[in-house]
């Protein structure tokens, strides 16, 4: 991206302890609008607590987070989520009574429309009253088939599929995937992929930690790699695989 490029998301020499241990040590980092950023790290790393930073779930203990030009270090979790940030976690969170199509539809933005309220409380049920949209993020993420099954019906990979559809549902700026692809086969793996790539070209910016590096290298234009809760690089794909530091942290080699 250009040096004078504003980026949609700064991260400022943001950290976070907990009870004296340090997760998050001054990190510093840019995401820029349209951009598909990986964020790769060995387990304990702090991948997660970053994304829980960003998102609003953890407040920091130091440093400062900007977002479209604002500063958003303090706002809460749902304030964050009006502003068009949507997260998914490492666990699916899937309400298990509930069908497919109606864990999806509780992502959506408009939730006065969708009458989620109802949905939770068992009063409506989309099944047979479905929107197109809500049906095309289904077809995105390859669930559609399942759309009227309980949630507790479906696999674990399925099950990710769904938090991601339910994520990309709220139609965010910026989409925080937590190793989305854990527990996904080689077929899911090319849906996910491939729904990250639609989700970018209608507009929305990625920022994906995964574990799964041929992923990551498939789908990333940057890549930031942390180590022990400090930034230890960034760049490319072809620069991060190249780089002694990250290959001897992380890589193994």
């Amino acid at each position: 991206m250009p040096s004078n490029s504003t980026p949609l998301l700064e991260l400022g020499s943001t950290s976070k302890s907990f009870g004296g241990v340090s997760a998050v040590s001054e990190i510093s980092l840019k995401v820029y609008t349209g951009q598909i950023c990986g964020l790769i790290g060995p387990n304990g790393a702090g991948k997660s607590t970053l994304l829980g930073l960003i998102a609003g779930s953890i407040l920091p203990s130091g440093g400062h987070i900007n977002y479209c030009g604002k500063d958003i270090t303090k706002l809460s979790m749902y304030r964050r989520a009006r502003l068009g940030i949507s997260r998914t976690f490492q666990l699916a969170h899937t309400f298990e009574s509930m069908s497919v199509a109606e864990n999806i539809m509780i992502g959506a933005d408009d939730h006065r429309r969708l009458n989620v309220i109802g949905a939770l409380m068992g009063i409506s049920r989309p099944s047979g009253n479905r929107t197109a949209e809500l049906d095309a993020v289904m077809d995105l993420v390859g669930v559609r088939e399942f759309a009227d099954l309980p949630a507790s019906r479906l696999t674990f990979g399925q099950l990710r599929m769904v938090a991601t559809g339910r994520a990309i549902a709220a139609k965010p700026k910026l989409l925080l995937l937590d190793e989305p692809a854990a527990g996904l086969s080689g077929k899911d793996i090319e849906a996910l992929a491939a729904a990250i790539h639609n989700v970018r070209s209608n507009g929305t910016t990625v920022l994906i930690v995964e574990h799964n590096m041929d992923l990551i290298m498939q789908l990333c234009d940057h890549i930031v790699v942390v180590h022990l809760g400090r930034k230890i690089g960034e760049g490319r794909p072809e620069e991060v695989r190249q780089s002694e530091q990250v290959l001897e942290a992380y890589l193994g080699t």
